[in-house]
């Protein structure tokens, strides 16, 4: 059943590597994608699919209509990329200064495109109705939320399972990574600021100096984590900005911290939330200042449905050999706002090794890096899977 895809989806390799690269050309941040969404369209010309746009953003919804009596299976690629220069020496680099696909939302569209392709090629084969979802500000700006907010999920006929794949550099090129329960992090935002009194550096008891009292609130955060979460429901919290003071004899005023905090369960998160707001304003209080916290909160946890892991584990195995899919033994603490569609359907995500091949997995330059690049090859097996997993879904759901 599955062999075919793997085939069919090299020979439409040469389209999935160009419509890659010409997006990954000209990245585009946010919501609204006007250029990438104009290209899908351009891409989807001629096949007999219905195309939806939300109302809010540019996300699409695009349908293959199969056996009305069948059911309904929607996978996702995210198309936005990260506010940041590329320093890579690929002839098809970022043109926009500024923005770059650094995380392989650029392969995920593609691999969607040719998906798309592939499965209108052979919709004999599909025992229902395929829903494709190319979707906005994955990068913190919560496209997929959005994109549900829009009802774009429940158009009739509405799916009942859903699958996506991300693209790893840290994996082996061409292999599936997942697991079930836990898959990536809840991730919250931290703003913390301090109030002193400002005065001159030769005389720091005649001030109140932030400056320390944020060093210790940084070094009591880290003792949070490691001595009041508990170490099998962990969290990570990351203090990575420290904004104060102006010259090398005045004592500001204020100091200004952000952070990001990272969890796997609401138990671990509340309890985090709790602890940093205790520290920072008992911290400040101690040293006769005022603290304030401001935490944001991020996408929830991702987490995939133990069934669905393992229908994709049968799957993979069956289209990219039994060493093409691995167990991974813990999640990660990036996040993913494909969280919300996971919380209304059962479903999963795995991660796609795209290592390049000259480049041990464990040393390529990770997703969010400015030298990032990929094996493109991968995307095959990207674009088989998705057609796979959408065959083998809708026949047994009948």
């Amino acid at each position: 059943m599955t062999t075919p895809w793997l085939e069919d989806a090299r020979a439409l390799q040469s389209k999935t590597v160009a419509f890659r690269r010409d997006i990954h050309q000209h990245p585009e941040l946010g919501l609204n994608l006007p250029r990438t969404t104009a290209a899908v369209r351009t891409a989807l010309q001629g096949l007999d699919v219905d195309i939806v746009q939300g109302t809010s953003n540019s996300g699409l919804i695009v349908t293959l209509k199969g056996d009305p009596a069948g059911a309904t299976i929607l996978l996702r690629g995210d198309m936005d990329a990260l506010p940041m220069d590329e320093d890579t020496d690929v002839p098809f680099k970022s043109r926009i200064p500024g923005a770059m696909h650094a995380c392989g939302h650029d392969a995920h569209t593609a691999m969607l495109v040719s998906a798309v392709h592939l499965m209108h090629a052979h919709r004999d084969r599909l025992a229902g109705t395929v829903k494709f979802m190319f979707q906005p500000g994955e990068e913190g700006d919560f496209g997929a939320r959005h994109m549900i907010e829009d009802g774009l999920l429940d158009l009739a006929p509405a799916p009942t399972a859903a699958f996506a794949i991300h693209i790893s550099p840290n994996i082996p090129s061409g292999v599936i990574a997942s697991k079930p329960g836990a898959f990536m992090a809840a991730p919250d935002q931290i703003a913390i600021s301090i109030k002193g009194q400002g005065g001159h550096a030769s005389t720091p008891h005649l001030a109140r100096d932030p400056i320390p009292v944020a060093a210790e609130m940084v070094m009591a955060l880290q003792a949070l984590v490691a001595r009041r979460i508990d170490a099998f429901d962990p969290v990570v919290l990351t203090i990575a900005k420290i904004e104060a003071g102006t010259t090398h004899n005045v004592i500001p005023e204020s100091a200004h911290m952000l952070g990001t905090l990272r969890s796997f369960s609401e138990r671990a998160r509340a309890k985090a939330h709790e602890g940093i707001r205790r520290i920072v304003t008992k911290i400040a209080e101690a040293h006769e200042m005022e603290g304030h916290v401001e935490i944001t909160a991020g996408y929830p946890v991702t987490v995939n449905n133990a069934a669905f892991v393992e229908r994709v584990r049968g799957v993979t195995s069956a289209l990219l050999g039994e060493k093409g899919y691995r167990d991974m033994p813990s999640p990660v603490m990036g996040a993913e706002d494909w969280s919300y569609v996971l919380q209304r359907l059962p479903g999963c995500m795995v991660f796609l090794g795209v290592a390049p091949p000259e480049v041990k997995p464990a040393h390529a330059h990770s997703c969010h890096s400015n030298r990032m690049v990929m094996d493109e090859d991968a995307m095959a097996h990207g674009v088989a899977l998705h057609a796979a997993i959408a065959e083998e879904y809708l026949a047994s759901a009948r």
